[in-house]
């Protein structure tokens, strides 16, 4: 054992343009502290893709943080370069895909841990893949070294003066995957809300970053039919009560159950995702999470999509603690009345 540990501490790894050798400190992939004498290049999204090679395995940042203009550079890079089979992970994306399309077919393949509109067709199309998982279970997939990332395409919230970026409004199982991934490529966006939790990551983690500066997706379900708001009364009125831990999913359903709670009291989040709606429950009052008994007084959540309201309640704010997929679903214990 001693000895092998003792080759891990002397494991050297390439980077572009230099060797950087690990120490006792440095030899962890844990993003949470500084890598001393390391600083990230700054590339064009084209220059930052151009490291991806035919059977890379590639992780993409997903939900509201899906980093579009690193994969539209892939893909103007797949065509040009002539690219094979790269495999392309992700869950939930939001925006078109550019890579999804059937012109690609042979130069991606995506490996979707969740469907949507933008890769629906191309799996029931035979193009692509889709695992069915549990979304608290994939950062195991990486963890275990079940899949092994060649490089991640991340967003990030601009470097403080400590040099920390965060994952912005969605940490889900991308931090498991920059952990996993030899190389990290961050898009920094100053319209990424600064988040709090497992998002952070610092900037000497990051091997290139490319300067955005775009709007995130957002999100719009509309309002609630008269369908929708019968059945959120009646799990609202029937099925939560005051002092609640609740756990929200994507739909109109979820938005329909926080429209009805607006009474309530201290009201816990630990969820795998919110909304704008979870905003109003806040400003009202509705949610102290003075109850719970995991992070007591915290919004534990792992990924946001919503309206530019939602972010910038995201934004900076101590409230919120961002977390891995596999935190935020993990059962809270019931609370006595």
């Amino acid at each position: 054992m001693a000895a092998k540990i003792s080759s891990l501490l002397r494991q050297t790894f390439k980077y572009p343009g230099k060797f950087f050798c690990n120490s006792f400190y440095t030899y962890s992939s844990e993003p949470f502290h500084p890598l001393p004498n390391r600083v990230p290049q700054w590339r064009t999204a084209e220059e930052a893709v151009a490291v991806i090679k035919s059977h890379d395995k590639v992780w993409i940042h997903g939900s509201s943080m899906t980093p579009t203009p690193l994969v539209e550079a892939l893909a103007e890079h797949g065509k040009r370069g002539g690219l094979k089979n790269v495999e392309l992970i992700h869950i939930l994306t939001e925006g078109p895909l550019e890579v999804a399309k059937p012109e690609f077919q042979g130069v991606f393949r995506i490996n979707a841990l969740f469907l949507d509109k933008n890769t629906r067709g191309a799996v029931n199309e035979g193009r692509a893949d889709f695992v069915p998982i549990f979304l608290s279970e994939i950062p195991l997939l990486f963890g275990r070294g079940i899949i092994n990332l060649d490089v991640a395409l991340v967003q990030v919230s601009p470097p403080d003066e400590h040099g920390f970026c965060t994952l912005g409004a969605a940490v889900e199982c991308t931090r498991a995957a920059i952990i996993n991934a030899k190389y990290i490529i961050g898009l920094v966006n100053p319209k990424v809300p600064r988040t709090f939790g497992d998002s952070v990551i610092h900037m000497s983690h990051i091997d290139t970053m490319v300067e955005g500066d775009m709007d995130l997706p957002g999100k719009d379900l509309g309002d609630s039919d008269e369908i929708e708001r019968k059945i959120g009364q009646h799990i609202a009125g029937n099925l939560v009560s005051d002092g609640a831990t609740l756990q929200m999913g994507i739909g109109t359903i979820p938005q329909a159950v926080c429209e009805q709670l607006t009474h309530h009291r201290d009201l816990g989040i630990h969820t795998e995702m919110f909304g704008d709606k979870l905003v109003e429950l806040v400003e009202l009052g509705c949610i102290t999470n003075a109850r719970k008994t995991v992070s007591t007084g915290k919004i534990v959540v792992s990924f946001v999509i919503g309206s530019r309201k939602v972010y910038d309640f995201l934004d900076n704010n101590p409230f919120i603690s961002k977390c891995n997929a596999c935190w935020g679903q993990v059962r809270c214990s019931p609370v006595e009345h």
